[in-house]
């Protein structure tokens, strides 16, 4: 299952009700890997209703949907990641990445001044 509270992650507000993070991008992840809205849900532990309540979501965000669906049929149906879908996925990590490097020292200085709640002083 992919980690989505990682030691820094991103959450980007585009406006009250529009925002991507960690979440949408794992499902996106999820549904280019699987072909399927539910089981990429079912990897990250929600329901397929919630997992089709976050497509819609971004499909209705973005100017172009970034995942189309195929209704089951005798060959069952299936979902993929539009060229748009794509290219927000890769979007979103690469600022997350470069984000992570360019604050990795300052992660680290906050780190450093944590109090050891290990129990092992």
């Amino acid at each position: 299952m992919p980690n989505l509270h990682p030691p820094f992650f991103l959450r980007l507000y585009f406006s009250d009700a529009e925002m991507m993070g960690p979440g949408k991008a794992a499902l996106l992840e999820g549904i280019a890997r699987t072909g399927s809205i539910s089981a990429a849900g079912r990897e990250l532990g929600m329901s397929y209703k919630r997992a089709w309540m976050l497509v819609e979501a971004m499909n209705a965000m973005f100017a172009e949907p970034l995942v189309t669906r195929v209704r089951g049929g005798p060959g069952g149906g299936g979902a993929s990641l539009t060229p748009a879908g794509d290219r927000v996925l890769a979007l979103f990590r690469e600022i997350e990445t470069a984000s992570i490097a360019a604050n990795a020292g300052r992660i680290a200085a906050l780190k450093a001044m944590l109090t050891d709640m290990s129990g092992g002083k």
